[in-house]
């Protein structure tokens, strides 16, 4: 029986700081969990049964996730953070009656199409979305040859598609880009090649500047903090 107990103790041993080094990758504070830069290709399973019930903020920066399998246990979930990824246009999330910031900056979305008409159906609440770093967001974060009218057509269309958003990328919306954005988003086109091109059929409007993905309010200068 001894010996038995001898073999037995390094797999305990070894699933104790299993666990222990899976609680070091991740930080938990006041209904905001952080799980940034461990090119983890899915979710946590333990991220996922310890706390999807009680998070209100999620980031998952810095990792390499392709899609969201298990965000939909997040119930409660109000802020999505999924800079740095590996997701491209594909990307679907589920339904999510509270999330109403997502950010997807940097990450390979080549086309707008399917991704706007998921996120119009399924989150019915989202007001602020940044796509920053995206081939689909024609600025010079994501190609130095685009220029002030590739993004301001960008915007309308994204408007047209999201007319609920209060902040896109790196600005508040206005009330008369948003009334710009539904008077000539019906006549914008997306043609897919190598990279994309926006063809509108009205005047452009204001031009954002910066790279400030979200208002001051939601960006807390311990965000990634691991």
């Amino acid at each position: 029986m001894a010996d038995e107990a001898d073999d037995k103790q390094p797999n305990g041993s070894e699933e104790t700081e299993e666990n222990g080094a899976e609680e070091d990758e991740m930080t938990f504070v006041d209904g905001q969990l952080a799980f940034i830069g461990h090119d983890a290709e899915e979710i946590p399973q333990k991220l996922i049964a310890d706390y999807a019930g009680i998070t209100r903020r999620l980031d998952l920066s810095f990792n390499q996730l392709r899609s969201l399998g298990g965000v939909e246990e997040f119930v409660n979930l109000e802020e999505l953070i999924l800079d740095n990824n590996c997701f491209d246009e594909h990307l679907q999330f589920p339904r999510m009656e509270s999330l109403h910031t997502v950010t997807i900056n940097k990450n390979k979305i080549s086309n707008l199409n399917s991704l706007l008409e998921n996120l119009a159906s399924n989150l019915p609440a989202l007001r602020y979305l940044s796509l920053l770093g995206n081939i689909a967001c024609p600025n010079q974060l994501s190609d130095h040859e685009k220029d002030e009218e590739d993004y301001r057509r960008y915007r309308f269309y994204v408007l047209y598609r999201l007319n609920n958003l209060k902040f896109l990328d790196s600005t508040p919306v206005k009330a008369d880009e948003l009334a710009e954005a539904k008077r000539v988003g019906p006549f914008m086109e997306i043609i897919k090649g190598t990279d994309e091109t926006m063809v509108e059929g009205g005047k452009d409007e204001e031009d954002p500047d910066g790279y400030t993905p979200l208002p001051d309010s939601h960006r807390k200068v311990d965000d990634h903090k691991v």
